[in-house]
C-alpha cells in the first residue's frame, strides 16, 4: 500500500485522483490521533492522511506529519508520499523532515512540477503559466506570499538536511541517467533532498521509471499519474460504495471561498449562465460580526433557489477593492489574515451545512483548499473514497457517512473557466446512472 500525507483536503483529493484513474482504489481521512480507528475495513490500495497543516505554524506541521507518518506505516503503508501545494506554500521543510524523521530515512526525492495544471520548474526556478514563481498569481496570496523562484533556496531555507537538484539537461536523457545521477548526488555529495525538473508529462514518465522504487516521494500530486504506469500492474477492485439519491429536482449547491483568479474566473462564468450566483460580503460579515443574522437569510434565498431545481453558487467577496477593506477592517479588530480567512471559512461551512440539511441535497461543489476542509468539519465528513475525475486534479469523492456525500472539491488555482458548470454536470449524471440501473 502507497501512503500518502498531505498537507490539505484538495490536495488529497488531487492525488488521489491520479492514483485512482489508472484503477486504484483510493481512500482519504481527515487525520487526527484517533484517525486509524475510524478507516474502513477494506483496506485502499492508496491510504491518504489529510493533517490540514499548511496553515500551521512550523511546530505544530512537524508533529502532525511525524505522527501521520507512523499511524500511516501501522496501517500498512510501505512507500511514502509527502504531498505538498505545487508552489511550496506551506510548512515545506519542516513536513519534509517530520516524514523522513519518522520513517528512519535521510533520502527523498523532491517533484513540484504539474505541466497540466501549469507549472514547470526548469533549472531550479518555478513557473506558473509561463511566469517566474514570484511573479505569478501567487506572489500576493494572503496568507503565503512567495517572493522567491528558486526551489532549492526555498527549501533549503527551511530544512538543515542538504538539498541538491537535478535540471532538465540531464532530465532529457532519460530514465537511465536521471537514476545514475541521483544514485551519484546520494553517495558522492551526500544529498538528502533531490528537486528535479520537470518541463513537460514525458519528463515526468522518464522520473517515474527512475524513481519508482524510491521510499519517500515529496512534492505535488504529478508525479502520482505516471507512477503507475511503471509499477506492477495492481489487481484492479471494484469500490463497493453506493451514492447518494439525487433529491429530485432539485439543484446543486456550490460555495467558493478561495480568491485565486480561476476561481474569480469560474465564478464569472457561472454569471453569464441561468444559474444563481450570490455574495457573501465578507466587509460587512467582519464589520458586524453577526454570523448569524447574515446567514439566515442567504440560507433561505438558497434553498428556496435549490428547491425550485435551481443550481446556487455562493462566493466570498473577491474584488481586490472589498478584499483589501476586508483585510483592513479585521486589523482593527487584531486579526491576522488567518483568522480572517478561517472565520469567512467557518462561515462559509455553517450555510453549507443548513442548506444540505434543510435541501437533502447530498450533492455539493466547494472551491478552495481552507473551505473544503471547513466544510468537511461541519459536515463530519472524516473519510472519503475518490471517485472519478472531472479536469486534472480535480475528482469527485463518495463520503464514507451514512447517508453518503457525492461532491467535488476544488483547488482554488485548478480547473478551466467552465469547471464549477462541469461539476454540476458529472453530479447530475451520476443521478442519471444509477436511475437507469
Amino acid at each position: 500500500m502507497i501512503g500518502v500525507i498531505a498537507d490539505d483536503i484538495t490536495g488529497s483529493n488531487d492525488i488521489g485522483v491520479m492514483f485512482g484513474k489508472s484503477g486504484y482504489i483510493v481512500d482519504i481521512y481527515s487525520y487526527d490521533f484517533a484517525t486509524v480507528n475510524h478507516m474502513s475495513q477494506q483496506k485502499p490500495d492508496v491510504l491518504v492522511f489529510d493533517t490540514d497543516s499548511r496553515l500551521d505554524d512550523e511546530r505544530t506541521a512537524y508533529d502532525k506529519v511525524f505522527k501521520a507518518t507512523k499511524d500511516i506505516q501501522k496501517a500498512g503503508a510501505v512507500q511514502f508520499i509527502n504531498k505538498t501545494c505545487s508552489v511550496f506554500r506551506g510548512n515545506i521543510g519542516a513536513e519534509f523532515d517530520a516524514m523522513l524523521d519518522a520513517l528512519g530515512e535521510e533520502f527523498a526525492i523532491v517533484v513540484l512540477g504539474f505541466p497540466k495544471n501549469g507549472r514547470q520548474t526548469l533549472n531550479s526556478v518555478h513557473y506558473v503559466y509561463g511566469n517566474k514563481l514570484e511573479e505569478s498569481q501567487f506572489k500576493d496570496d494572503p496568507i503565503h506570499p512567495m517572493n522567491e523562484s528558486d526551489l532549492v533556496s526555498i527549501l533549503q531555507s527551511q530544512t538543515k538536511r542538504k538539498v541538491g537538484a537535478i535540471h532538465h539537461k540531464i532530465i532529457r536523457q532519460g530514465s537511465n541517467i536521471i537514476k545514475d545521477e541521483i544514485l551519484r548526488m546520494k553517495l558522492e555529495e551526500k544529498v538528502q533532498y533531490v528537486i528535479l525538473d520537470v518541463s513537460n508529462q514525458q519528463d515526468l514518465f522518464e522520473i517515474a521509471l527512475a524513481v519508482h522504487e524510491e521510499k519517500v516521494i515529496c512534492g505535488s500530486s504529478a508525479l502520482a499519474e505516471e507512477i503507475p504506469k511503471v509499477q506492477k500492474k495492481q489487481k484492479l477492485r471494484k469500490s463497493t460504495l453506493s451514492l447518494p439519491d439525487f433529491g429530485g429536482k432539485k439543484g446543486i449547491f456550490c460555495a467558493a471561498g478561495s480568491l485565486m483568479p480561476q476561481t474569480n474566473d469560474q465564478i464569472e462564468y457561472m454569471k453569464k449562465s441561468e444559474n444563481i450566483v450570490i455574495e457573501l460580503d465578507t466587509l460587512a460579515l467582519i464589520r458586524n460580526n453577526d454570523q448569524k443574522n447574515m446567514i439566515n437569510p442567504l440560507v433561505e434565498q438558497i434553498v428556496t433557489n435549490i428547491n425550485n431545481g435551481k443550481h446556487v453558487i455562493l462566493h466570498s467577496s473577491n474584488t481586490k477593492e472589498k478584499v483589501k477593506a476586508t483585510k483592513e477592517e479585521g486589523a482593527k479588530r487584531g486579526w491576522r489574515n488567518t483568522e480572517i480567512s478561517r472565520y469567512i471559512s467557518e462561515t462559509i461551512a455553517n450555510i453549507t451545512a443548513n442548506v444540505i440539511g434543510q435541501t437533502e441535497q447530498y450533492r455539493f461543489v466547494i472551491a478552495g483548499g481552507d473551505t473544503s476542509a471547513t466544510v468537511c468539519k461541519a459536515l463530519q465528513i472524516r473519510g472519503m473514497r475518490v471517485w472519478e475525475e472531472i479536469q486534472p486534479g480535480l475528482p469527485s469523492c463518495l463520503s464514507h457517512t451514512e447517508p453518503p456525500y457525492l461532491f467535488v472539491l476544488k483547488s482554488g488555482s485548478f480547473g478551466s473557466p467552465d469547471f464549477i458548470d462541469q461539476a454540476f454536470d458529472h453530479l447530475t449524471k451520476q443521478a442519471r446512472k444509477e436511475e437507469m440501473k
